[in-house]
């Protein structure tokens, strides 16, 4: 007697429409590995073709788009190093020194900022948001003409201070953006626990909030090292001294409109001065993942 209730067998049809899905499901992950190698690599190549046209002739620069080195000339790094009445060292730590103010300034300005925004209530409160937020989308060509008017009136053209003293006024709206949503996401049955044992606002900022606040600082002290390193334009507008020249100045000097540029040694110091960059974003680098994820969702 044959069994009725027996499961009748599939399809042939199928059992292969399930082995062509996990076909395809184990391909996915490696063409997605290949895909993101070739992206990788594809905006790894100009960073690469640099540094090794740094240690190339300058006969041979711009005749090989390839990364094979046929003649290796250290010396490019050298002469670059070299290059002005100054060391290359100089200009650097002109940058360092802008660079810090930068850091400072920002940190020190946008968290009270921020804090006032996401914790404090005044009149208006909206519209002074509304109205930080609008000046994220100025460009600076709107308002570099009359900062450079009210710089020059002040005597602070050819000093750091046109470059350093605004991050202390807070004039970063998107840091204090980012810190904005950050606090936003801290509790607040925090303050109120420090309200009800007399913690005024300054205690409360320092104590409790502040340092919660490490992977959105950290993440503010990250860009703004990134960005004012990178500077070009604003420092170009503000410094005329060549004596105080900062490390994007230093290198556009290589480019000489009159006499034949050495791109040799312009590459080298491109590269000496991505070291730095590169250094602070593999150092933060997930101080930054972490202060952009929690600020993002919130």
């Amino acid at each position: 007697m044959t069994d009725r209730t027996a499961t009748a067998p599939r399809p042939l049809a199928v059992d292969r429409a399930h082995a062509v899905r996990r076909i395809k499901r184990r391909m996915r992950v490696p063409l997605k590995h290949v895909l993101l190698i070739a992206c990788a690599l594809t905006m790894l190549y100009p960073v690469l073709w640099m540094v090794v046209s740094s240690l190339r002739p300058n006969s041979e620069i711009f005749r090989n788009a390839g990364l094979d080195l046929t003649h290796l000339q250290v010396e490019n790094y050298t002469n670059g190093w070299n290059a002005y009445s100054e060391p290359f060292s100089h200009y650097m730590i002109n940058s360092v020194i802008v660079v810090i103010g930068a850091i400072i300034g920002n940190l020190f300005s946008c968290s009270m900022a921020a804090y006032a925004f996401a914790r404090l209530e005044f009149r208006a409160k909206r519209v002074w948001f509304a109205t930080m937020l609008v000046t994220i989308m100025l460009p600076i060509h709107v308002i570099i003409v009359p900062q450079y008017v009210l710089f020059s009136e002040l005597d602070w053209v050819n000093t750091f201070l046109p470059l350093i003293v605004p991050k202390f006024l807070a004039t970063d709206a998107f840091f204090i953006f980012l810190m904005v949503q950050f606090i936003r996401g801290i509790p607040r049955e925090l303050d109120e626990a420090a309200w009800i044992d007399g913690a005024g606002h300054a205690r409360i900022f320092f104590n409790i909030i502040l340092p919660l606040m490490v992977p959105a600082l950290a993440t503010t002290a990250i860009f703004t090292f990134i960005w004012t390193w990178n500077d070009f334009y604003s420092q170009l507008i503000y410094l005329t001294d060549p004596d105080m020249y900062t490390t994007p100045l230093a290198l556009r000097a290589f480019v000489d409109q009159q006499t034949e540029t050495d791109w040799g040694s312009a590459f080298a110091m491109s590269v000496v001065s991505l070291v730095p960059v590169f250094l602070v974003f593999l150092a933060g680098q997930r101080f930054l993942l972490r202060g952009i994820a929690t600020t993002g969702g919130k």
